[in-house]
C-alpha cells in the first residue's frame, strides 16, 4: 500500500534484515566486545575484572611488545615487496597469455587452494629441513659443503609469506591487465616511446588499481599470519599474531590480547585509508573500493 505516492520504508528493509542482523551480531558485536574487554583488567587464571584501566595499551609500548609490532611491520613491508616483484610481472603477462593457456595458467593457481594450507605450508619443511632436497641441490651444484640451517629463521617465514601470499597479488593485477587497452600502448611506441617508457607511462599507471589492491590483500594478512611464523620460524620470529595467540591460549591475558587486537585493526584501518585515498588521488576507484 502506498502513501502519497511513496511506498512504506519496511517492505523495502525486510529482505535486507537477515543481513544487517547477521553483520551486527557476528561482526559489529565482537568488534564492540572486544574493544570493551581492552579496558578491563585481568583477574585470577581465567577471569576478567569489569574495572576500566589503560594498563594493556601502557603495557604495548613496553620494548618487548613494541618492538613486536616493529618486526611485524618490517616482515610485511619486505613480503609484499617481494610479492610485488614476483607477483606483478606474472599477473601482467599472464593477461598477455592467448586465452587457451590463460585458462591453463588460471587452473595452476586455483588447484593448490584445493588443499589445506597448512598441508602445503608443512610440505615446505621438508624442503628447508636440513639434508633435504634442497640442502641435496645445493651440495650437488657444489654451492654449498654442509647442510644449511634454512628451517626456524627468517628467510623461511619470508618464503612461506611470498608462498601464501602471492597469488593474492596475481589476481588483482591480472583483473587490471586483462581490461588493459592495447592500443593506448601501440599508440605510445607509434609516437616513440621504447617499450620501457611505454609500460612506465601508459601500462603501469592503468594497472596501478590491481597492484593497490593487491598490496592491500598482502600486506594487511602478512602482519596476522601466526602460523606462518610458528611452523617456519619457531621461537625466533615471533609477529603480532603470534603475540595474541600467547596471550589467549597460554597466559590466559584476555584483556591484553584484546588491547593488541584493537591496535593492529586500528593499524589495518588506517592502511586501508590510506590505500583509498591514493586510489582516488591517482583517479582510480580500485578493485576493491566496494569492499574496503
Amino acid at each position: 500500500m502506498k502513501q502519497n505516492g511513496k511506498r512504506p520504508p519496511l517492505p523495502r528493509l525486510t529482505p535486507a534484515l537477515p543481513l544487517y542482523l547477521f553483520t551486527l551480531i557476528f561482526v559489529l558485536g565482537p568488534l564492540l566486545y572486544m574493544l570493551v574487554l581492552s579496558f578491563m583488567r585481568r583477574e585470577g587464571a581465567w577471569g576478567v575484572a569489569a574495572e576500566f584501566t589503560l594498563r594493556n595499551y601502557r603495557r604495548i609500548g613496553i620494548p618487548e611488545y613494541a618492538g613486536t609490532f616493529v618486526q611485524s611491520i618490517k616482515l610485511a613491508l619486505f613480503s609484499t615487496a617481494m610479492v610485488i616483484l614476483m607477483g606483478y610481472p606474472f599477473g601482467y603477462f599472464m593477461a598477455r597469455l592467448p586465452k587457451r593457456w590463460r585458462s591453463r595458467v588460471m587452473l595452476l593457481l586455483i588447484i593448490p587452494f584445493w588443499t589445506s594450507s597448512l598441508m602445503r605450508l608443512y610440505g615446505w619443511i621438508i624442503v628447508f629441513r636440513a639434508n633435504g632436497p634442497l640442502d641435496a641441490a645445493l651440495m650437488g651444484l657444489h654451492l654449498t659443503k654442509e647442510p644449511l640451517r634454512l628451517l626456524y629463521s627468517y628467510p623461511a617465514v619470508v618464503t612461506g609469506m611470498i608462498y601464501a601470499l602471492l597469488p593474492f597479488m596475481i589476481y588483482p593485477v591480472f583483473a587490471s591487465a586483462e581490461k588493459l587497452d592495447r592500443e593506448l600502448v601501440e599508440a605510445a611506441r607509434d609516437l616513440g616511446a621504447s617499450p620501457v617508457r611505454a609500460f612506465l607511462t601508459v601500462s603501469l599507471p592503468l594497472t596501478m588499481p590491481g597492484l593497490f589492491s593487491g598490496v592491500v590483500l598482502t600486506f594487511i594478512p602478512s602482519m596476522g599470519l601466526f602460523f606462518i611464523a610458528d611452523i617456519f620460524g619457531g621461537n625466533k620470529v615471533v609477529l603480532v599474531g603470534n603475540l595474541i595467540q600467547e596471550q589467549l591460549m597460554k597466559v590466559h591475558d584476555w584483556p591484553f590480547a584484546a588491547a593488541l587486537s584493537v591496535v593492529l585493526m586500528i593499524m589495518t584501518g588506517v592502511f586501508i585509508y590510506c590505500y583509498r585515498r591514493i586510489s582516488r588521488t591517482l583517479g582510480g576507484s580500485g578493485d576493491l573500493e566496494g569492499l574496503v
